[in-house]
């Protein structure tokens, strides 16, 4: 049977019809259906150009994998498992780069990746239902390719189960550099590189300490400082974009099914659209860049928006869109087995649990449909509610009460996560109606109590609620004069990406308004 469809292959062609050399599919399988299944997309592959062979006599260990590499060269790309799923996409850009179409990234960061020196071996654990993890397995396969000082090799941790157990990895993407932890959780090519290059981060602050003042500084890259930049720059007036990273936490969702007038779709691919869309106007976007302070206006009308590099940005009128974060429980043991069995992304690191034991912290929508999603992986799922109900929609209650393999609590506050000293072993709760204590045995914790919003920086500068969300009025000013606020990060009730952006359109027509007036 095909691997790939007609029209997935017909769309392939195309693709590689981009080659500008001829490179060669080097595959290492052994026995069972995965294996047959890679021999298959490997071979379907290798008829739709002329520019790309195949053969099947590959000594890598991890089997079923495959290489990518220039003909004449050794492959610095390899693949151990199916990319399909979220990586088919990092399947069609790794033939592309290897094949030398160059990737979409600034020239400037391009040359420091070709730069590099090495010897440096890059291996990344992912999921195919990872929304996270293709960001990392492109930009460390566009370093692969680029420099014949770097390789890559990207493993589906469900199908290298040993060697999941073995380097303790409980969440994804997970990256190791020549064998040590090199990073955990979403990095762009940028990011990359920054942790690479320790001069980055200075070069990145100069060039921003001599920016001249924007009519409208946005801090924040998610839907509310995307609309908010395209309504101002509509504008004609200078903007800017400061954000920690673009996207926020629509890079953390995975199904969105009610943006109104899209059916479906999923984060990344909107965060894409979102910032494409910014940058077909005239904005000046700072990525990687956090906000620590924010000085009012002075004499002279600027404010001030301290970054972490130790750069400033100063301008007429400021948007604060910094957004949300997964909330916290907040109990002894959460912070040490973060990412050691402590998850907040049950899409991303759900497969490294299969067969196992976990529970859900949270009765809300989030929580009660992560633990539909992971009942189908999962031996079993506990669900463990605070309030005497859950709160999740109708729809979902039903479906998940319908399920053999969950079980759930309510009148339950955590008190504790429990582990051996490497991973989570179990969590305490607390009946909150007999006040008995009970102990859980499990080997994963998925949290989804809500969001808290990211103003940390902000204390003291202007007017926010006890939660830290940040108070606006009708026309989205905070208290201080020419300093705006829209999305997650406000007062404003239904944290939705809809509202979000609504919300940063106001707010770029409220600061426009202002700068008109004054």
């Amino acid at each position: 049977m095909p691997m790939l469809d007609t029209a997935t292959t017909a769309q392939l062609k195309t693709y590689l019809g981009n080659l500008r050399r001829p490179i060669e599919l080097v595959a290492s399988v052994g026995e069972g259906a995965k294996s047959a299944d890679m021999k298959s997309l490997v071979e379907e592959i290798a008829v739709l150009s002329d520019k790309v062979s195949a053969r099947f006599d590959g000594t890598d260990a991890r089997r079923p994998s495959f290489a990518i590499g220039a003909v004449g060269e050794a492959a610095r790309v390899t693949f151990a498992g199916l990319p399909l799923g979220h990586e088919f996409t990092s399947l069609i850009l790794a033939l592309l780069h290897v094949g030398d179409h160059p990737p979409k990234e600034e020239a400037d960061l391009l040359d420091t990746v070709r730069g590099l020196e090495g010897p440096l071996h890059f291996e990344t654990f992912f999921s195919l239902t990872c929304q996270n993890c293709p960001d990392v397995v492109q930009a460390l396969n566009i370093m692969a390719a680029l420099n014949p000082a770097v390789t890559h090799v990207a493993i589906d941790g469900s199908l290298f189960q040993d060697e999941v157990e073995q380097r303790k990895i409980m969440a994804v993407p997970q990256v190791f550099l020549n064998g040590e932890l090199f990073g955990q959780g979403r990095m762009d090519l940028a990011q990359i590189v920054a942790k690479l290059d320790t001069g980055a981060v200075a070069r990145a602050a100069e060039k921003i300490a001599a920016k001249e003042p924007f009519d409208v500084l946005v801090v924040g890259g998610g839907p509310a400082g995307a609309a908010a930049a395209i309504y101002a720059a509509r504008k004609g007036i200078r903007t800017g974009v400061v954000t920690e990273r673009f996207g926020g936490q629509v890079l953390d969702t995975m199904g969105i099914e009610n943006f109104i007038s899209v059916q479906h779709t999923e984060g990344p691919r909107l965060v894409a659209q979102l910032e494409q869309h910014v940058k077909d106007y005239d904005v000046d976007v700072m990525n990687l860049q956090k906000a620590v302070g924010l000085k009012p206006a002075n004499g002279d009308g600027l404010a001030t928006v301290e970054l972490e590099s130790g750069a400033s940005l100063r301008a007429k009128t400021v948007i604060l869109s910094t957004g949300a974060r997964w909330r916290q429980i907040g109990v002894p043991g959460e912070e040490e087995y973060r990412n050691k069995g402590v998850a907040y992304c049950p899409h991303c690191d759900g497969p490294l649990y299969k067969g196992k034991r976990t529970a859900v912290i949270g009765g809300g929508n989030s929580g009660v449909e992560a633990a539909v999603d992971l009942a189908g992986i999962v031996a079993h799922v506990t669900l463990i509610e605070y309030d005497n109900q859950l709160r999740a929609d109708a729809v979902l209650q039903t479906k998940l009460r319908s399920l053999p393999n969950v079980t759930v609590i309510t009148s339950a506050l955590t008190t504790e996560v429990t582990g051996d000293g490497e991973k989570v072993t179990g969590l305490v709760y607390r009946d909150r109606q007999t006040e008995d204590v009970h102990t859980l045995a499990l080997d994963g914790i998925f949290v989804q109590i809500g969001l808290v919003p990211n103003t940390e920086w902000l204390r003291g500068a202007l007017a926010m609620t006890n939660y830290g969300e940040i108070e606006i009025d009708n026309h989205l000013a905070t208290s201080l004069p020419g300093v705006f606020a829209a999305g997650d990060v406000t007062t404003v009730p239904f944290k939705q990406i809809v509202i979000a952006m609504g919300e940063g359109s106001k707010a770029a027509l409220s600061a426009f308004d202002y700068l008109i007036r004054h």
